[in-house]
């Protein structure tokens, strides 16, 4: 978007000097009004960018907290730290680290809930002063409230029950609850005021997609294969199909902008992963495409952007029984699987718990 508003106005400054003079008098005056328009149309194409380039290095790149053993137990310690694409690391202060149970215990052996949306600008947590749920956008001076009582933790279940997932732009907040009885609904929440939508409980959301206008839910039927539901942010089913084997057998997967395609990582037993792309409207899938991973990483997140492109997150360890030591997001061309990597870290051993933006 950025270098698109960059394009537009340049173009713009190359159109007003190409309005060429009617006559030397014109020339004279005209043309120094056209040069200085020019440069008035480049300091502000210049100045886009540079605010842009502002607003990423303060995005957040990375959330993670540091572990701690105690009585030979391993758990988190110290605030949750946000690692920013400008290269700095701020502390979240705010934010609850240890959560509770349902018994209303603190559990020192779990995270509290926290969510970080896909641009990194905006991030959901518990609040540590009250116990609440709460959405902050970054750099910002104040945490708001979620609405009524979506801020609290039901009765019945612990904070480690409540999983919170953002859209891209951080617009709208899902949250699904680990009740045992699947009773309790999942709920889509627009942080800017507006209808809490509710979705059923017994289905897995699998996430957003890019533009926020769609979820993808998985549900197990009677049959005992997989059913994806596609739903809009209102909570209304626009598309649902029993998919095959090849689709719900892998993972992770991801829906795009039209509601319908489903991209979807194979990983086989041996070779590379593969990228297929299932069509939901007329149950298709596409051809096998090989991702150029290294053998040693694996697929760990997936995501669509607005032009059509993916994003592909993969884990490196150094054998299978070791942890993470490393996490790498490249994009994908969906049409020869060629990846190029945009961002990459190490995942320390201090590390108790991180999470990804889009996560």
């Amino acid at each position: 978007m950025k270098q698109a508003r960059t394009l537009a106005l340049l173009a713009m400054a190359a159109a007003v000097v190409a309005a060429g003079a009617a006559s030397p008098a014109e020339a004279k005056t005209g043309a120094a009004s056209t040069a200085t328009k020019a440069k008035e149309l480049t300091k502000t194409a210049t100045a886009v960018k540079a605010e842009s380039a502002a607003k990423s290095a303060k995005a957040v790149r990375l959330a993670w907290v540091a572990g701690c053993t105690k009585k030979g137990e391993q758990g988190p310690c110290g605030p949750w730290r946000l690692v920013l694409r400008g290269g700095k690391t701020v502390a979240l202060a705010d934010a609850l680290v240890r959560p509770l149970d349902a018994d209303g215990k603190v559990d020192t052996t779990a995270t509290a809930p926290l969510a970080v949306s896909g641009n990194g600008r905006r991030l959901v947590y518990v609040r540590k002063s009250d116990h609440r749920l709460v959405w902050k956008d970054l750099g910002g001076a104040r945490a708001h409230l979620l609405p009524g009582r979506t801020s609290k933790v039901p009765k019945g279940l612990g904070m480690p029950d409540v999983d919170l997932a953002l859209s891209p732009d951080g617009d709208r907040l899902l949250i699904d609850y680990a009740d045992a009885s699947d009773k309790l609904p999942t709920l889509i929440i627009p942080l800017r005021g507006g209808h809490v939508a509710k979705l059923p409980g017994g289905e897995a959301v699998q996430g957003f997609s890019p533009d926020g206008r769609h979820l993808l839910a998985a549900r197990i039927t009677s049959d005992n294969t997989t059913r994806f539901v596609v739903y809009d942010t209102e909570g209304k089913q626009v598309e649902s199909r029993e998919v095959p084997q090849v689709v719900s057998n892998n993972s992770p997967v991801a829906l795009a902008d039209d509601g319908v395609t489903v991209g979807v990582v194979v990983s086989p037993a041996s070779g590379r992963p593969r990228l297929r792309q299932y069509d939901l409207s007329s149950d298709t899938v596409s051809p096998a495409v090989t991702l150029h991973v290294r053998s040693d990483e694996t697929p760990i997140q997936l995501a669509w952007d607005k032009s059509g492109g993916l994003t592909l997150w993969t884990a490196h360890a150094k054998s299978n029984d070791a942890p993470t030591s490393r996490v790498t997001a490249s994009t994908v061309d969906p049409a020869d699987g060629r990846l190029i990597r945009v961002d990459s870290f190490r995942v320390k051993p201090s590390m108790f718990d991180w999470k990804t933006p889009g996560e």
